[in-house]
């Protein structure tokens, strides 16, 4: 996998669902990103899913399937690496607990152990 397929499924992981938001937001060229995203729904990790903003036409967004959820171990595990050894232990994304509000880390866990689901976290851009 190389490193626009990554970050295109870190920007949905985020929320953002638009091309021209992923675009910008990962300065990707426009050829690049159409084809990654033909692969990634391909491969079953993105669905496109029509959306409109009022008094606009219709168009689609790139939202993760239940199959790209399940990469967010992945996708976390990566950043808290990345914020110990490349942004001096300065993380970029705070991952919380939506009820207690504790913050949370990857880690592994023993087998029949309670794990925090995708719909108990808040993602929130320090």
């Amino acid at each position: 996998m190389e490193k626009w397929t990554m970050l295109i499924i870190r920007e949905a992981f985020y929320g953002v669902k638009r091309f021209d938001d992923i675009r910008e937001d990962i300065s990707i060229p426009r050829s690049v990103l159409t084809s990654r995203l033909k692969h990634l729904v391909a491969h079953g990790i993105l669905e496109r899913k029509q959306y409109q903003v009022e008094g606009a036409r219709s168009r689609p967004g790139y939202v993760l399937t239940a199959k790209g959820r399940e990469l967010s171990l992945t996708i976390f595990a990566l950043m808290q690496w990345g914020d110990k050894h490349l942004k001096d232990g300065k993380p970029a994304i705070a991952i919380s607990h939506r009820e207690s509000k504790n913050p949370l880390k990857v880690a592994l866990v023993e087998a029949g152990t309670d794990e925090v689901s995708l719909a108990e976290i808040d993602l929130k851009i320090l």
